[in-house]
């Protein structure tokens, strides 16, 4: 049975590197670092004192009445998804042939961690009506329903860091079941807050490279820290190759391929073998049709931890192969985003997207010395050409919970 082609038409992102998809991919090809400085009276009792902050705020595009009742995941969410919807040529579509797929890995926590204080504080009186529909974790999603009358179906898979990926692939396959024409799927985070920080730098997951924060986020690098936490949005608009065609619409790329697996492993820790990832890219090959030797670039999870990153390169060779793996490319654009949690699947999406579109592949930066097991060819410190003609690029992005999520894109 042959399936639906899927490609991208539209293109959102608000991140650590800039307001939109333009700015955060120009720096991407410049190698900047957007990791920065906590407010001093927020890291006086942290570990860490620096995060990949939202480059540009919200308040700077939209109003202020509306900011009062949205979540800063929404807040990020919408102006993603703004912006891929003009970049698609706002498409005119059936209202019940419109779906939206948007995720966060943690939600609405700035809202359900200051509602709390003022409930302390000042009493239940003074606790925003507002609550609960900005803590849900579909919040986002519904906030792009509402944005954009899409009435085929919201949803909000949680995956932790996979649940941008698991966005974008629940799209591929709400499009290709018959459900809509159009989906807009991607996802978002807004978890900077001192008791996240702490959450994590108590499970000794983050870098505490206090002295140089630019530096801080170093895949692959042999002295490697932890990660450093990020927050920002990406949003794809889906669409069928028949709707786009009728429409004139511009194509980025074709989805072509969904993988999903659990490492059934541990809560946290991956499996140190990879196997679970390597068969989510199994996966995503044989659903889109292709072969090892199609894929020429990989935009690993890569976060900058010692027990993940260099697993992850050994799924790759196995799920590839050796003589195919051997010609891949394969880059961390976390090292200048920092990780942006369930919104890291769907900018790291964007990145491999206009990688295929652009012929550029982005760096990873701050590599001093590489570690001695990676297993694959790692893109460093300045883009990378890639192979003309019809080939394919894979986005991976993994969770706690052991989730494993692959998509291959194939270039238009």
């Amino acid at each position: 049975m042959s399936k639906t082609d899927v490609v991208v038409t539209g293109l959102g992102a608000t991140t650590p590197l800039g307001g939109d998809v333009a700015t955060t991919w120009s720096a991407l090809l410049d190698g900047r670092s957007g990791i920065s400085m906590l407010p001093e009276d927020w890291h006086e009792k942290l570990p860490v004192h620096f995060a990949g902050q939202i480059a540009q705020e919200p308040s700077e595009k939209l109003p202020r009445p509306r900011l009062r009742r949205l979540d800063r995941t929404q807040q990020f969410a919408l102006i993603a998804a703004q912006e891929a919807w003009a970049d698609a040529g706002t498409p005119e579509i059936d209202p019940l042939r419109l779906g939206v797929v948007v995720s966060s890995g943690i939600g609405g926590i700035l809202t359900i961690l200051e509602q709390y204080d003022t409930f302390r504080e000042k009493g239940w009186k003074r606790v925003s009506p507002f609550t609960v529909p900005m803590l849900m974790p579909n919040s986002p999603a519904a906030a792009v329903a509402l944005e954009f009358t899409a009435r085929a179906g919201a949803h909000a898979p949680v995956s932790a860091c996979a649940s941008s990926a698991e966005a974008i692939a629940n799209g591929v396959d709400m499009i290709r079941a018959g459900r809509a024409d159009v989906v807009i799927a991607g996802g978002t985070e807004a978890a900077i807050h001192p008791l996240n920080i702490a959450s994590f730098a108590s499970m000794r997951a983050l870098s505490t490279r206090n002295d140089d924060p630019q530096t801080a986020s170093r895949p692959w690098d042999k002295d490697r820290d932890g990660f450093v936490m990020g927050e920002g949005a990406g949003i794809l608009v889906l669409e069928s190759a028949e709707h786009a065609a009728k429409r004139g619409a511009r194509v980025y790329a074709h989805a072509s391929g969904v993988g999903y697996t659990d490492d059934a492993h541990d809560i946290v820790m991956p499996d140190p073998e990879g196997a679970g990832q390597a068969r989510a890219i199994e996966q995503a090959l044989a659903d889109a049709d292709l072969k090892p030797s199609d894929i020429v670039h990989v935009n690993a999870h890569a976060t900058s931890t010692p027990a993940g990153d260099v697993g992850e390169t050994r799924a790759i060779r196995s799920a590839l192969g050796d003589a195919a793996a051997d010609q891949v490319a394969v880059t961390s654009t976390k090292s200048m985003t920092g990780h942006l949690l369930g919104g890291a699947g769907a900018v790291e999406s964007i990145a491999t997207i206009l990688a295929l579109h652009e012929g550029l592949i982005p760096p990873t930066i701050n590599i001093s010395e590489l570690d001695p097991d990676v297993a694959v060819d790692i893109v460093r410190d300045k883009p990378r050409e890639m192979p003309a003609g019809d080939v394919a690029a894979i986005n991976e992005s993994f969770g706690f919970g052991g989730h494993n999520i692959a998509v291959a894109f194939r270039r238009a």
